[in-house]
């Protein structure tokens, strides 16, 4: 036997989609892991910057104690060096963000998959495909990025900052060691470049390890031996060929 009234509610559908967790983002639309990874590649080019142009100025210091081709050659490979990397992280980037973009929009199937995300998102099938046909119509790279692939747009690195960020970080680690060598008494200056790279490979070493969660110990130690062997081994190139007089 049946009773007469308002039919009782349907119990609601459990809900199968996982929830997300959005990056937490700036006020400049920007989140956080992007500006870690922007501040991780400040650090490994201010490495690079230290290192390599303490390895050129010990090295003509090696050779020669007069401090006009010691500052030449520190200033020639700083702008050498900041373009390389620029250009370098440029391209990378570049090529990066191309295929990112290949990807996304020319892919096989691009708009079913689109949709399909849309359909388990709960929408029905005629629904999810008219969102993901205008989204992809409105902007392809952006719909498929954030939707088809999980990824965020604003995580993807614009090759022009990366390429100003590369350099600038650079000359900014190149600074030490000129200035180091530059102001030392000419009797001591390779031994306090020594000490004032080897300190500053201290500070950007343990800046690198909190960043990606690594040992402070073991990645202070790599970079201290590495940028000591690299200057003594320049160090004792210069010293050979000013000895012999090449």
């Amino acid at each position: 036997m049946t009773t007469s009234g308002a039919p009782a509610p349907l119990d609601p559908q459990p809900s199968t989609e996982e929830p997300t967790t959005k990056e937490p983002t700036t006020s400049g639309g920007t989140s956080h892991a992007a500006k870690l990874n922007w501040l991780r590649a400040g650090v490994l080019g201010a490495n690079d910057g230290i290192i390599s142009t303490a390895g050129l100025v010990v090295g003509v210091a090696g050779a020669t104690t007069a401090i006009g081709p010691i500052v030449t050659a520190g200033v020639a490979g700083v702008v050498a060096g900041a373009v390389s990397m620029a250009l370098g992280e440029y391209v990378s980037v570049s090529s990066q963000r191309d295929a990112e973009r290949a990807l996304a929009e020319h892919s096989d199937g691009a708009l079913e998959i689109l949709a399909g995300v849309y359909r388990g998102k709960g929408l029905s099938t005629q629904t999810a495909y008219a969102v993901a046909a205008e989204l992809t119509a409105l902007d392809p790279f952006a719909a498929h990025i954030e939707a088809g692939l999980r990824l965020d747009p604003n995580d993807l690195t614009n090759p022009s900052h990366a390429a100003i960020s590369s350099g600038t970080a650079f000359t900014a680690g190149a600074i030490l060691p000129i200035a180091a060598i530059t102001l030392a008494p000419a009797n001591i200056r390779i031994i306090v470049t020594f000490v004032a790279v080897l300190l500053a490979l201290v500070v950007t070493g343990t800046v690198s390890a909190r960043l990606g969660g690594a040992g402070k110990r073991r990645a202070v130690l790599r970079l201290v031996v590495g940028g000591a062997a690299a200057m003594a081994v320049t160090w004792g190139v210069g010293r050979l060929l000013g000895v012999s007089g090449i």
